[in-house]
């Protein structure tokens, strides 16, 4: 069976409490049940992490070198700073999915730049819930 890594950035973990009116009312788990489900229609297996530690997640980039098919990515505010992220990926050479629950570009200016969108193969945003879906489907088709 193939591997998707599924890596959740900072605050990611408060999901369903935080903001709501911005990230909805799903928590993380419940993401995370929804992206295995739709993966194990595909025949995926899905490895999941949510760290508020750069290192941690950088680690586990790593770590799916070699092993993992794909890897969806929310990074969270490290979107907009973490150029290790950036460079972990660069060197991951499976498909990547950046993806964030609201729309990063309809929101404050500093949202708007992504330094993981440049090493990822696509981006999904402004969806809610449906954009983990979206991901595994992106995933499948990509490997193909």
């Amino acid at each position: 069976m193939s591997l998707i890594l599924l890596l959740h950035g900072p605050n990611l973990n408060l999901l369903g409490q935080r903001e709501p009116d911005v990230y909805g009312h799903d928590t993380l788990e419940d993401h995370v049940s929804r992206t295995r489900a739709i993966a194990s229609e595909f025949g995926f297996e899905v490895e999941d992490l949510q760290s508020n530690h750069e290192g941690e997640l950088i680690e586990a980039v790593h770590g799916a070198r070699g092993r993992c098919d794909a890897i969806i990515i929310n990074p969270g505010a490290f979107t907009h700073s973490s150029w290790a992220l950036h460079d972990a990926l660069a060197a991951y050479e499976g498909v990547v999915v950046e993806i964030h629950l609201s729309n990063p570009d309809a929101r404050e200016p500093w949202r708007r730049t992504s330094v993981v969108a440049p090493v990822s193969t696509g981006a999904i945003s402004g969806f809610g819930g449906t954009g983990y879906e979206l991901a595994v489907r992106a995933v499948a088709a990509k490997l193909k």
